[in-house]
């Protein structure tokens, strides 16, 4: 299993990928001599090629976070529908609320809507 690494600081990044494209060095060697995997070194490359418009096979920085947003957004909207659902349903199913045992209108005394008078 592999072990959590922390994220490396965004200078680095920048560095790295800096130097991957202007060195005659391959990533591979690139990667090795900053202490990284060189997986790591192509995904920032690929990320930042995505970044700056010169590959369009993926989503940009910007869009995956609008994307991550919008989801947590999504699943809070569906958890507080459920509340709502469950709550809404204990209320309509309390003895008090039940609409049997409410009067209607015709047997509350009330005329029927056809014999109400209205005022001119």
């Amino acid at each position: 299993m592999a072990k959590h690494v922390p994220p490396y600081p965004p200078e680095f990044r920048t560095e790295a990928i800096r130097l991957a494209r202007t060195s005659g060095k391959s990533h591979r060697q690139i990667a090795d001599d900053l202490g990284m995997t060189s997986e790591t070194l192509r995904l920032w490359l690929k990320q930042a090629d995505l970044d700056e418009g010169k590959r369009s096979d993926g989503l940009a920085t910007d869009e995956q976070e609008e994307l991550r947003r919008l989801r947590r957004e999504n699943r809070i909207l569906r958890e507080e529908r459920e509340i709502l659902k469950k709550s809404l349903c204990r209320v309509a199913t309390s003895p008090r609320t039940k609409m049997a045992s409410l009067p209607s209108r015709e047997g509350a005394g009330a005329p029927p809507p056809e014999a109400r008078v209205r005022p001119e």
